[in-house]
């Protein structure tokens, strides 16, 4: 198979003329891989871990590329100082590609000396647009193996579940050691087992307190740091004041969307990240204020999700397994906000049509491969 073509690779070239650009996201995600397709990459490549490269950052000794690329940088405790003055006394014409974690998405919600001087481009797995995908046994296979390059590209089950395994242990015992002050990292991974089986369902935190006999301070921590390293997402519910909608219970979804075991519960995770994925670029090359949510009432009216602008929903999506009737529930929310576009969409269903309400009923695909 030849290389895939990343889908930030274009804006990151436009950005890299006007400003440093930051590329976050997971480990694995292929943000070293991207960096180095670009041109000058091979001589301009400085990775943190590597010692000698950490020497040549410390001493000053930066390679003669046009474009420098700093990988992993963030664990270096000044690091913001240090990009700061390198980016105010560059050279003309010299760009500057920083690749790292959760570190880099964190710190533009502080007090960020850098701000104005870079661009933040979040880098997510493969989806069914960058893959290229039209067939749901496509989709199927998807599901199960991740869009994590590794996993996805292998094509195998069985590997794919090894390395999710690996990946997690990696995760925690290195990725979380490094940045956060967590010193039970056993227990943390016993919330990282557990928290599979809750996705789809607004997560209580009082409920993880209890099952694993900590605080509800340390459990709350501990899902906030699972966040920043993109181990998993959270998203809000929906509220307008048409509608009595719950105000504080968030779901959550792991960016690996094979770890949930139930294939409702996988595919559900899966659409979640697709969404994420075209949201957050839409935010990071648009400026477009785009939120991903969930609509639950107190009712017990639920959709899966809902994409707004300005808080004005324009998308509603909910999630079947096989082919149904439009559910009761993306009725009543379609008729609250007639303009927004409302799919029904499944994993294993065939039929495609728009009711009378203008929802279109459809398999997955028709939706995922038009996002990016």
């Amino acid at each position: 198979m030849s290389p895939i073509e990343r889908y930030l690779t274009g804006q990151v070239q436009r950005d890299l003329s006007k400003k440093m650009v930051f590329i976050a996201g997971p480990r694995q995600v292929g943000k070293t891989t991207l960096s180095q397709t670009l041109s000058g990459a091979e001589r301009g490549y400085l990775n943190w871990d590597v010692a000698i490269h950490r020497e040549h950052i410390l001493k000053g000794e930066l390679p003669t590329s046009n474009l420098w690329i700093f990988d992993e940088i963030h664990k270096y405790r000044h690091w913001r100082n240090y990009l700061k003055g390198l980016y105010d006394s560059k050279p003309a014409g010299q760009q500057i590609l920083v690749t790292g974690s959760g570190r880099l998405d964190l710190y533009r919600y502080s007090g960020d000396s850098l701000q104005g001087r870079y661009h933040l481009l979040r880098l997510h797995p493969f989806s069914v647009t960058e893959l290229g995908l039209e067939s749901q046994s496509e989709l199927a296979d998807l599901i199960n193996l991740s869009g994590f390059p590794e996993p996805c590209l292998s094509g195998s089950e069985l590997e794919a579940r090894r390395w999710s395994r690996e990946y997690r242990t990696l995760l925690i015992r290195e990725e979380v050691a490094t940045l956060e002050r967590i010193q039970d990292l056993g227990q943390l991974e016993l919330l990282m087992l557990r928290l599979p089986d809750l996705v789809g369902s607004p997560l209580s935190i009082n409920a993880l307190r209890e099952d694993l006999q900590i605080s509800h301070k340390t459990a709350s921590s501990w899902l906030n740091a699972l966040e920043r390293l993109f181990a998993i997402f959270r998203l809000m519910p929906f509220g307008a004041p048409t509608i009595r909608a719950v105000k504080h219970e968030r779901k959550h979804y792991h960016i690996d969307w094979s770890l949930p075991t139930s294939e409702a519960a996988r595919f559900e995770n899966m659409v979640a990240c697709h969404l994420l994925k075209w949201v957050q670029f839409k935010q990071d090359t648009e400026g477009l204020d785009w939120e991903l949510r969930y609509f639950r009432d107190v009712d017990r009216r639920e959709v899966d999700f809902i994409v707004t602008n300005k808080t004005t929903p324009f998308l509603m999506v909910e999630c079947k397994l096989n082919d149904r009737d439009v559910d009761r529930s993306l009725v009543y929310l379609k008729n609250k906000f007639p303009d927004a576009n409302a799919w029904q969409i499944s994993l294993n269903g065939s039929r495609d049509y728009r009711n009378r309400q203008g929802i279109r009923v459809a398999p997955a695909v028709e939706l995922l491969g038009g996002l990016v």
